[in-house]
């Protein structure tokens, strides 16, 4: 009974009550007022539909609010909430298309929005949602291989949403979505499918190093182009690793006396004094060459300019 249904019947009663002291006439007929109130008057919440039947009939869908129904010819056969509801289902070793057992957990949010065809059409429709459900479940996980139900949810979660609302749409019910929570596989397919992905990352790694390589001797290979029409700039590239090398403090470095004959300044300036026949001064004048000493490993050379 509602507040003010409640309130009013104890107002009657109470009057009735006190009337019975002075005049049963009076009393008699507030205390019936009372009872007629209870069974006639009655309040809708704003999210609730009553279904009511006249005489076995149906006479109409009550709510929100307050109304009044006839005691004994009228009856409310249903009190329906048309508020977002939810259930969750569950489907248990199911094979998937690739004969796959898994567990699937997930919940639909649905809502009745034809109190009359949910009332009417079926006994009981909460329950009918949850058996729909599980079918309906267990129909999708059958017709879908497992890389898909993992790598996809949503559009698992709309062919499911879909399917559900296509049989639940003539009792007056409508499916907002559907999410699965979880999909549940054997600890043996999970130990194969971890493998698997180990070797993946490892090819694509191998495949990364490798295209590294080719970029990195493409590299080299135009760098040996660029010191063999350059011989100044191959002793230059000598000198810097050796400075790269000797720049920290207390390092020992052993360098073979080909490397520091390649190293020799008068090498390049020899050959272009061979070539040209001399070295232009300031004055664009030549200068005859000198001899010069270089200190080799062991032992001693002369080189002619």
């Amino acid at each position: 009974m509602n507040p003010i249904t409640l309130f009013l019947v104890v107002v009657c009663l109470a009057l009735g009550a006190a009337s019975m002291q002075f005049s049963f006439f009076i009393g008699i007929p507030l205390i019936v007022l009372g009872v007629l109130v209870a069974l006639s008057l009655k309040m809708a919440n704003t999210w609730q539909r009553f279904v009511i039947l006249r005489a076995g009939h149906l006479h109409g869908v009550k709510g929100p609010g307050l109304f009044l129904i006839f005691p004994i010819i009228d009856n409310v056969v249903a009190v329906i909430d048309e508020r977002i509801q939810t259930t969750s289902i569950v489907a248990e070793q199911a094979l998937t298309k690739d004969t796959v057992p898994v567990n699937v957990d997930a919940i639909i949010f649905w809502k009745v929005h034809n109190a009359e065809a949910a009332a009417l059409t079926i006994t009981n429709y909460r329950e009918a949602i949850d058996r729909i459900a599980q079918t309906s479940l267990r129909e999708m996980i059958g017709s879908t291989a497992l890389s898909f139900l993992l790598s996809d949810r949503q559009a698992a979660d709309k062919q499911l949403s879909e399917q559900i609302a296509s049989k639940t749409s003539e009792w007056g019910i409508t499916v907002m979505s559907v999410e699965i929570r979880d999909v549940a596989i054997p600890v043996e397919l999970q130990d194969a499918m971890s493998r698997q992905a180990q070797a993946e990352r490892e090819k694509e790694a191998r495949v990364i190093l490798g295209s590294a390589e080719a970029e990195v001797a493409a590299k080299f290979v135009e760098a040996a182009r660029t010191y063999a029409g350059e011989p100044a700039a191959l002793q230059l590239r000598a000198m810097n690793i050796i400075y790269e090398t000797t720049k920290e403090r207390g390092a020992t470095i052993l360098m073979p006396s080909a490397m520091v004959d390649s190293m020799d300044p008068s090498g390049p300036l020899g050959m272009v004094i061979a070539a040209g026949g001399g070295v232009s001064d300031g004055g664009g004048k030549r200068s005859a060459a000198t001899k010069t000493a270089v200190p080799t490993t062991g032992r001693r050379r002369r080189a002619k300019a």
